[in-house]
């Protein structure tokens, strides 16, 4: 019941916190004193990511490997330790044993915190339960984490922090990954798509004299050297019309638009767009082209 009624007491909530952020603080502080400043550790050479050890365990089980990534989670912090790191690909097992371990080292890994970065070097390996693990040799403190990560059984829910503090997001959530990968395997097919078929890839200017292409409410600059006020473009509209003229026949370009009016979670003052047009062409083409693209991305990118 003390427990719930600190949850629900933001004063408390609040003392909480900045009692934690002191205690990381103090960590690192002692650390920077040892001359162990973590970060002053600029590099650590991967071998292996967490989900190519699991796809690929029985090759890989009883050799030695480098891994990176953040602690997620920690148990158990006797003489044996459990953590689960957490990489771009995945999250895995860490097993640490005091007796496997230079005392040393073992003693500063049970001060980490959950959300440190760590670089782990170990050998992959199976429990007595079943589950695929590395076994830690030597663990190197990468990075500190000075702020607490949301804790794991309410996560982090609140859709406006959410947006606001996306590698948050990214972190606590990592099905939010999947949403990045599908926009980058689009646009890089999107321009495969379109440079088979003759289209060029051009950049236009973003700020302009003129406000135009487009019906939206821009948002205003000023340019000092030549005392002008400018207009970030809302649309690429025009300069790509420009260069059909020019003869280019067939361009497009991918990039962001500035428009300085209402928004919410599916409307961005700034977002990206790709506009293309084509000599010698009608809007049935367009629509047969476009029909074309969509669904053999869509076969492509998700089967």
């Amino acid at each position: 019941m003390a427990e719930k009624n600190r949850k629900d007491n933001p004063q408390e909530q609040e003392q909480d916190l900045s009692q934690i952020l002191q205690v990381r603080r103090d960590k690192l502080a002692a650390l920077q004193k040892e001359g162990k400043d973590p970060f002053q550790q600029t590099k650590f050479t991967v071998s292996a990511h967490t989900q190519q050890i699991k796809d690929h365990f029985d090759q890989m089980e009883g050799r030695a490997v480098t891994v990176a990534g953040r602690l997620m989670s920690k148990r158990g912090m006797g003489k044996v330790s459990f953590c689960d790191l957490q990489d771009k690909t995945g999250r895995i097992q860490l097993y640490a044993r005091r007796d496997e371990m230079d005392e040393a080292v073992y003693n500063a890994f049970k001060k980490y915190d959950i959300g440190d970065l760590v670089g782990v070097e170990g050998e992959v390996f199976r429990t007595q339960r079943g589950e695929m693990s590395v076994r830690c040799k030597n663990v190197t403190l990468l990075s500190k984490s000075l702020r607490p990560l949301p804790e794991k059984f309410h996560g982090l829910q609140d859709k406006e922090l959410r947006y606001r503090q996306r590698y948050v997001d990214l972190i606590m959530n990592p099905e939010v990954r999947r949403n990045f990968e599908i926009r980058s395997q689009f646009i890089r097919y999107l321009r495969a798509f379109l440079d088979e078929r003759g289209y060029m890839e051009v950049e236009t200017p973003v700020l302009n004299t003129i406000s135009g292409g487009a019906t939206a409410r821009p948002f205003i600059t000023h340019h000092n050297t030549l005392d002008l006020d400018m207009y970030m473009r809302i649309a690429t509209e025009l300069h790509l019309k420009r260069l059909i003229v020019g003869g280019l026949e067939r361009v497009y370009e991918i990039g962001r638009i500035f428009r300085n009016e209402g928004m919410d979670t599916k409307h961005n003052p700034e977002f990206t767009t790709v506009e293309l047009y084509e000599a010698y062409a009608d809007f049935h083409d367009m629509m047969d082209l476009f029909e074309a693209f969509l669904s053999s991305a869509a076969q492509k990118i998700l089967g």
